[in-house]
């Protein structure tokens, strides 16, 4: 059975954006942005929220000639991605399909039938996957900044036991944390 994976780059202080939605603080450098490819080459799967999506499919039609970008925008086009939105009407990227709803089952089956392991991005559609029991791994990565509010990395109300599989620390401040969870 294939994992399913939350990654999210959050302040110190929990938030993936602040609250002006502003989230530039958290643009990995080379060091940490090479580090994400890595993570990310086992996913064949990214299950997307509508923002999470709205901001990775610049990805489909980048053509740059950094090799970091290059290869994340590689690692973009190579994977399936299913979208939960109530009104995007048709997606931009290949290789993916628009979902109306959290249905937990059918995201259990994909990770039952899946040979490669599941992202799952974006914070919203991320609290749902844990309450729903399906999040199998947690990777953090901690940027070096307070944005004293926002939208939270992890979900209020939410108890998880964790145990601590990796961690990392980079040269611009950036802490990485893995979990599994317990």
């Amino acid at each position: 059975m294939a994992k399913l994976v939350y990654s999210a780059i959050a302040s110190l202080d929990g938030y993936v954006a602040d609250e002006e939605g502003k989230w530039d603080w958290s643009m990995p450098d080379e060091e940490v942005h090479a580090f994400v490819n890595d993570l990310s080459r086992p996913h064949g799967t990214w299950l997307l929220g509508r923002r999470m999506y709205d901001v990775l499919v610049a990805w489909e039609t980048m053509d740059d000639e950094a090799p970091l970008m290059r290869d994340f925008a590689e690692l973009w086009r190579g994977a399936d991605k299913v979208v939960y939105s109530r009104t995007l009407e048709a997606p931009s990227s290949a290789r993916t399909r628009i979902e109306r709803e959290f249905d937990p089952e059918a995201v259990r089956r994909m990770k039952d039938e899946a040979e490669r392991d599941l992202a799952v991005g974006g914070p919203e559609l991320a609290a749902q996957a844990f309450r729903a029991g399906l999040v199998d791994e947690l990777q953090l990565f901690l940027s070096p900044v307070i944005v004293g509010g926002g939208n939270a990395a992890l979900p209020d109300g939410l108890k998880l036991s964790l145990e601590l599989q990796d961690e990392r620390r980079f040269g611009n401040g950036v802490v990485y944390l893995n979990y599994r969870v317990a």
